[in-house]
């Protein structure tokens, strides 16, 4: 478990380039958070360090967008959920989740708890509180691929020095 106090918008894109460097090539992140808690910016700052330069927009009204990314991480698919406006847990089925969720695709998931009861758990989930004009993250592992992932997100944020508490 890890809990950070994020203390600008900064703070959120260091975290999401830290949870990129570390990711593995498939698994999914649950992203919980209140609209405007910087689940996007989040998003948009792990696929900036992974080397997608292309324009990165919250999938609010279709609901997924998918990034394939060249160069560094060769071969390498993103698929950027956004459950906001589901409808139905099962519409994920015709959306053709099953495939990103069970192949060599990383999915990052904003507003999970949507998609429960056709999502399988996720590997690691992240919490995102506003705490003033701050915010907190609170990260736990689901999976072991999770518990590695994030032994290795507080692995690069304490070599990097980067500031933040943990708590």
């Amino acid at each position: 478990m890890l809990n950070l106090h994020l203390p600008d918008e900064s703070a959120t894109q260091s975290l999401g380039a830290a949870l990129a460097a570390t990711a593995p090539i498939s698994g999914w992140l649950a992203l919980h958070g209140d609209l405007g808690a910087g689940k996007t910016t989040l998003v948009r700052s792990f696929l900036r360090a992974l080397g997608y330069a292309g324009r990165v927009v919250s999938p609010t009204y279709t609901l997924v967008e998918t990034y394939d990314i060249t160069g560094k991480t060769s071969g390498r698919r993103i698929a950027h959920y956004d459950l906001y406006r589901l409808n139905d847990p099962e519409e994920l089925e015709w959306m053709g989740a099953r495939e990103d969720f069970g192949g060599d695709t990383l999915c990052l998931v904003e507003w999970p708890e949507r998609g429960a009861g056709v999502l399988p758990p996720p590997d690691l989930e992240l919490h995102l509180l506003h705490e003033g004009d701050s915010r907190r993250a609170h990260m736990q592992a689901i999976s072991t691929l999770g518990g590695v992932w994030l032994s290795d997100v507080k692995n690069m944020l304490k070599k990097n020095n980067i500031s933040y508490s943990f708590d």
